[in-house]
This record gives structure tokens, C-alpha cells and sequence, in this order.
């Protein structure tokens, strides 16, 4: 009869399989999941160790495939006349309706009254979506380039085991650090803002102004939001603590280094 003891050290066996770990993270990969410090985290494994085992799987971190999430359109908008922009919201309502009032001169006053509660949903739609797209839009730059910085520390710091000029080399290490600890605080910022706004249809009107401003060719904004993180201050939390952990141990590996370098002159 298997015990909670043999359940236990069966697990830890397969992990212990060569190749097991690799595997796994590569299966996460290919499942979405193309944040190298959530899966270092999730492995308890450090960056340098994720990026070896993903490419040992043929996969190339460094370029991460852009899902359906990844806004790319970020054209301006025109619904009907309807910009998103906050400025002209009553002109452009007052401009819509005198057209539609034009085109339907026999209407009845029911039917403007009608028309004219489509037009209300339809601006604060576009002004809804307009103001949430940009801030998602934002938000997915300030990751990917949050996420480049912290692998260019990793580079950084491997290119200092073969830099011929070393003190340069350990200053552009140095260097990385600080911008990624930088990247990592403008992508909390814009993160938090995303999170602040999220975008809904609250009436059958909503639904149906949403629905026009995607058959204009804009993106659907439900991808986007689902990744954003549930809580940016814990994620920053971790990446930071890691990242000053890391150099922290770095820095004495490189006193070390430095005091040989001394002793041997």
C-alpha cells in the first residue's frame, strides 16, 4: 500500500530525471506561459538556469510568440465620428446627431429620442475603449521591455566570465541592473493603471458599440486584460527581491575576483 512518504519520494524522483525539469518548463512555454521570471519562480530555479532549459528544448526565449493578447492596432479611432477623445465628446455627439437628424427629416420625436441614446453609448464606448487600449497598449510595452532589461542583466553578467577588459564589462553589468530595476518600476506604474480600468458593457447599447468599433478593424480588449497581473505590487515585489538578491551575490562573487586580480600583480 503506497504511503503519503512513498507518494512523496516518487515525486521527487521524477523530478530528479534528466531532462524532467527541462521538460516541464518548456511544456508551460508552449502553453503561454513566456514569462521567464514566473517560471524560474514556479521552478525555483534561477533566470539563467530557465533560459538553458528552454533552449536545450529548441526553444528560443528571446523571441517569445506574440499571442492574440498583444495589441498591435493602436490607430486612431473613428466610430461614426467618434475619436475616444474626451475634449470633443460634445461636439462630436452634436455633430452626429444634427447628421442623423439631416438624413431623417421626417423622424419622430420618439425615434430621435431613440437615436440619441445610441449615440450616448457609442461615445462613452469609444472613450472607454479608447482610454482602456492605451493604457493595456502601455502596459504590454513597459513588460516586454521590463523583461528584455532583466534578460540583458543575465548577458551582462555571463559575458564577464570571458570580457577581456573586465572592469568595463563588470560596469555594463552594473549598468543593466539599474535600468532593469528601472523597467521593472515603469511597468508597475503602467500596470497599475491598466488595472485601474478595466473595460465592460453594461447594456445591450455597450455591447453593440463594442461589436462596431471591432469591425472597424480595432482589437477586442478581453485577451489583454486577462493577462494582466492580479497584483502588480506582489509581482514587482518578487522580480525586485530577485534581482537584489542576485546582484548582491554577484557583487561578492566579484570582490572576490577583483582581490585575486590584486594579489596576483
Amino acid at each position: 500500500m503506497s504511503t503519503r512518504r512513498d507518494e512523496a519520494m516518487a515525486a521527487l524522483r521524477e523530478w530528479s530525471k534528466p531532462g524532467r525539469r527541462a521538460d516541464l518548463l518548456a511544456a508551460a512555454w508552449q502553453a503561454g506561459e513566456t514569462n521567464v521570471s514566473a517560471l524560474a519562480e514556479a521552478a525555483r530555479v534561477s533566470r539563467p538556469t530557465v533560459y538553458a532549459d528552454l533552449r536545450s528544448r529548441g526553444i528560443d526565449p528571446d523571441h517569445r510568440p506574440k499571442g492574440k493578447s498583444v495589441i498591435t492596432n493602436l490607430s486612431p479611432l473613428d466610430i461614426e465620428g467618434f475619436t475616444g477623445v474626451g475634449e470633443r465628446l460634445d461636439d462630436e455627439f452634436d455633430a452626429a446627431l444634427r447628421r442623423w437628424a439631416a438624413e431623417h427629416p421626417t423622424a419622430t420625436h420618439e425615434e430621435g429620442k431613440t437615436e440619441g441614446m445610441r449615440l450616448v453609448a457609442l461615445m462613452d464606448t469609444t472613450f472607454r475603449y479608447a482610454d482602456v487600449r492605451d493604457r493595456l497598449a502601455r502596459e504590454q510595452v513597459a513588460r516586454a521591455e521590463r523583461d528584455r532589461l532583466l534578460h540583458q542583466v543575465e548577458l551582462r553578467w555571463e559575458a564577464l566570465s570571458t570580457a577581456a577588459a573586465w572592469l568595463a564589462a563588470h560596469h555594463a553589468y552594473v549598468v543593466a541592473v539599474d535600468e532593469a530595476r528601472i523597467a521593472i518600476d515603469m511597468w508597475t506604474e503602467r500596470a497599475e493603471s491598466a488595472r485601474k480600468r478595466p473595460f465592460f458593457c453594461s447594456s445591450p447599447r455597450d455591447e453593440a458599440a463594442y461589436q462596431q468599433i471591432q469591425e472597424a478593424g480595432h482589437p477586442a480588449l478581453e485577451d489583454a486584460m486577462a493577462d494582466l497581473d492580479q497584483d502588480p505590487g506582489v509581482t514587482t515585489y518578487a522580480l525586485r527581491a530577485h534581482l537584489d538578491q542576485a546582484h548582491e551575490h554577484r557583487l561578492r562573487l566579484a570582490a572576490q575576483t577583483l582581490e585575486l586580480a590584486g594579489g596576483a600583480q
